[in-house]
């Protein structure tokens, strides 16, 4: 067994606050705390990805194409398709995002 806080997780190469809460060969778990403005630019990755909104509201871009997210929902986005994430609300958002390898 391996528990894993946000204090103590690794945290993401780029300028947000992401934190790595697990990995794998096969999944990649990571907590981000997104601000009101801030985004994740649209880029593509060669593996799936699942968004779940824990808390606020945010646009989910894939492709051309993008969608309002709130609490409890979950948005899967297949490899190698655009995808970015920008807080749309006046709060904190909270994604966990779900890479399968």
């Amino acid at each position: 067994m391996k528990i894993t806080t946000l204090q103590t997780a690794e945290k993401v190469p780029f300028n947000l606050d992401g934190r790595k809460m697990f990995l794998s060969e096969k999944v990649e778990l990571v907590h981000l705390a997104i601000h009101p403005g801030e985004e994740i630019a649209p880029h593509d990755n060669p593996f799936d990805v699942v968004f779940f909104v824990l808390e606020g509201q945010g646009e989910i871009m894939v492709n051309q194409e993008s969608f309002l997210a709130s609490e409890n929902n979950s948005v899967f986005i297949e490899k190698d398709k655009q995808r970015g994430l920008r807080n749309t609300g006046d709060g904190l958002l909270r994604v966990l995002v779900v890479k399968i390898f």
